[in-house]
């Protein structure tokens, strides 16, 4: 057991990716790709440009080249990682989605809701929505970023469909969300900000359901379903999240399911934010970033999931149904590996219900291998893998074991909410995602100093400087070339992993409602 748990931390550690050449044909793999490798839609890229960009020695910066091709002049720019894989695994999608009613009979209503998403994928026929539509329904913009590990299958499919996932669960609660009483009103500038949820009131929404219920009789088009009148009563925002939150889960299904027929390798982080009804919603699943920089305060709005920060809840899972350790792992920590001449003496220990330590006597079973070992960014689940939420990885094991690793891996996002059009926003206040090769290397901080100087320093009417700022944020990260090693400010090692970033101005928001 130690021997192949020692071989799969090297080659996870070295960052040894399975495959091809492409990276996604893992185990000689006959079956059709899901969707070929690319790299974002929007930045607009020849086939011979996609080549040259995966050049490992120079590692070029990309950048978007067409302003209009983003909503609000997002700016947004990637790099690839220094040969830990053959092609960037990052992938990115940004769009502007509207979502329809729902016709009022079902063509089809026996079909389950998992083959009706189906058939309206990838590019959402049948939800009633498309870029730029100005007939009736709830419009929102989407941004997300996916960082793939063992290649990028699994996140190419998610940037392809996550997004359409969002939309039909939107479309669900969409009658309700389109009440226009219950929108939150809007206070620009007053008060102190607040950084994560604001709930709308909930005596509006109960006064409101109930005009709606007496408006109208049972059935007729104004009257909402019934259940939104018997049920607990919730915020917009809550209802909001909660179709986000499906839509990671049902994403994670899909690609389950379709591993059968398609090819779609390992698995990814995902960190989508959604602006709708004036409030920013930014859902994270794995170690991506997002901070909004607002008058030179930074804000956290997300919260990265690893073995570390998650432990708690990966022991008691462990202890509820040890049969997923495979006799093999033990759900305890210790502060560093218990060898056998240790059993009987007395070593600092702690389990899901500590947070502190406590001494325990070592016995035979706590020789096994610890279910989380390693410390920072080298902390692994099981020995293999250093994220511990995310889209797929439905067939990952344990090195030369059949101990699966998905059952201690979450697709279930944490969702964010910042009320945007409650607060008047600069023109250099920013929404800046990235995923884990700048955060890696750079503090949130030094995030937020770089992108201010930067902006500060451009005209303020440009509307490339949020690209310019973004080329600059990766430039900072990923260094430059010396004996062979790429450095930052002060001699520090850059980051060697793929970079990938928008910069979104937040002032733009402020004038969407």
């Amino acid at each position: 057991m130690l021997t192949r748990v020692k071989s799969a931390v090297a080659s996870l550690m070295g960052g040894v990716m399975a495959g091809g050449a492409n990276g996604d044909h893992s185990g000689g793999s006959d079956l059709p790709l899901r969707f070929p490798y690319a790299r974002p839609e929007f930045l607009g890229l020849s086939p011979d440009e996609v080549e040259c960009s995966a050049d490992h020695m120079a590692r070029p910066i990309l950048i978007l080249r067409e302003t209009q091709r983003l909503p609000w002049s997002t700016g947004y720019a990637e790099v690839i990682n220094a040969g830990k894989s053959t092609l960037n695994e990052d992938q990115a999608c940004c769009e502007e989605l509207l979502v329809k009613a729902k016709p009022a009979v079902s063509s089809t209503p026996n079909r389950t809701p998992t083959s009706r998403r189906r058939s309206s994928l990838p590019n959402g026929e049948g939800l009633g929505f498309r870029e730029n539509d100005s007939s009736e329904g709830l419009a929102f913009h989407y941004w997300a970023l996916f960082d793939g590990h063992a290649g990028s299958g699994a996140a190419v499919v998610a940037s392809r469909l996550l997004q359409s996932h969002i939309a039909l669960h939107l479309q669900e609660v969409l009658d309700i969300l389109r009440i226009p009483s219950l929108q939150p009103p809007t206070c620009l500038g007053e008060g102190p900000i607040n950084h994560h949820l604001t709930p709308t009131s909930h005596r509006a929404l109960s006064r409101a359901a109930s005009l709606r219920g007496a408006a109208g009789a049972p059935g007729s088009p104004s009257t909402p379903p019934a259940r939104f009148f018997t049920e607990k009563k919730v915020s917009h925002e809550s209802l909001v999240m909660g179709a986000i939150e499906n839509a990671f889960k049902d994403m994670d299904v899909q690609i389950e399911k379709e591993k059968a027929v398609y090819n779609i390798s390992g698995g990814c982080t995902a960190l989508a934010v959604v602006f709708l009804l004036g409030k920013l919603y930014v859902a994270n699943a794995g170690d991506s970033r997002a901070i909004i920089v607002r008058a030179g305060e930074v804000i956290p709005m997300s919260t990265e999931f690893t073995p570390e920060s998650e432990r708690q809840r990966l022991q008691f899972l462990a202890y509820m149904q040890p049969h997923l350790l495979g006799n093999e792992f033990t759900h305890l920590e210790f502060p560093r590996r218990v060898q056998r001449k240790e059993v009987g003496k007395r070593m600092l220990y702690r389990d899901f219900t500590m947070s502190g330590w406590a001494y325990k006597t070592i016995e035979d079973e706590d020789l096994k291998f610890p279910l989380i070992y390693g410390e920072g960014k080298k902390a692994r689940v099981l020995a293999t893998i250093g994220v511990t939420r995310g889209l797929g990885d439905h067939d990952l094991k344990v090195h030369d074991s059949n101990i699966y690793i998905k059952p201690f891996l979450s697709c279930c996002p944490e969702v964010k909410v910042y009320p945007l059009t409650q607060h008047e926003h600069g023109a250099d206040d920013v929404l800046v995602l990235g995923t884990d090769g700048l955060w890696d290397v750079l503090s949130n901080q030094e995030v937020a100093e770089a992108v201010g100087c930067f902006l500060a320093n451009c005209d303020p009417d440009d509307q490339h400087r949020h690209t310019m700022a973004a080329q600059d944020l990766v430039m900072r990260a990923r260094g430059v070339l010396k004996d062979r090693g790429w450095r930052i400010s002060d001699d520090r090692l850059g980051s060697g992993d793929d970079i990938s970033i928008y910069i979104i101005p937040l002032m733009y928001g402020n004038r969407q409602t």
